[in-house]
């Protein structure tokens, strides 16, 4: 459905053909899912096996210093109980761990454990040689470009990055 809203939108005629025009969400969609595919395949191949796309989801956004539950569940758009219950899993097996908050003494942060950490050098790995390859195929100059068009299309599209 989103490959023809680009045709329908502008009133194109006729069948799909060879020049159809994948719609731009579904083009930013594309090298995200790759990304991550590629991600969640090398976090396998280096024996972080035991845990969910879903889990990872969620793990991805905590925050260097912690995170609290509900910030995780806000960011990752799901119900605290649903994020509480990915936390649980992922602190069961040692990605992640719960800690007072220093700045309220009634809350509590998720931080990343050292597992969670060597996970991480896995993903940063991948990232990089993800970016290698897309510097290589499209160039610098318009690696570059995309970098900075993206990111100028994240502040008014990421309610998180203000």
């Amino acid at each position: 459905m989103w490959i023809l809203w680009d045709q329908v939108r502008d009133g194109a005629e006729g069948g799909m053909d060879d020049e159809q025009r994948i719609d731009l969400g579904v083009s930013l969609f594309i090298p995200y899912r790759y990304s991550e595919d590629r991600i969640f395949q090398a976090l396998l191949d280096a024996g972080f096996d035991d845990w969910t796309l879903a889990q990872c989801r969620v793990f991805q956004r905590i925050a260097p210093d912690g995170s609290r539950l509900t910030d995780l569940a806000e960011q990752a758009q799901m119900s605290k109980q649903s994020a509480g219950v990915l936390v649980d899993q992922l602190e069961r097996l040692g990605y992640v761990r719960r800690v007072c908050d220093p700045a309220d003494g009634r809350a509590r942060l998720i931080v990343i454990e050292q597992r969670g950490r060597r996970a991480i050098e896995v993903v940063t790995a991948t990232l990089d040689e993800i970016y290698s390859e897309w510097k290589a195929y499209l160039g610098t100059r318009n690696f570059t470009l995309l970098q900075q068009i993206l990111d100028q299309l994240r502040e008014i599209t990421d309610p998180y990055a203000r």
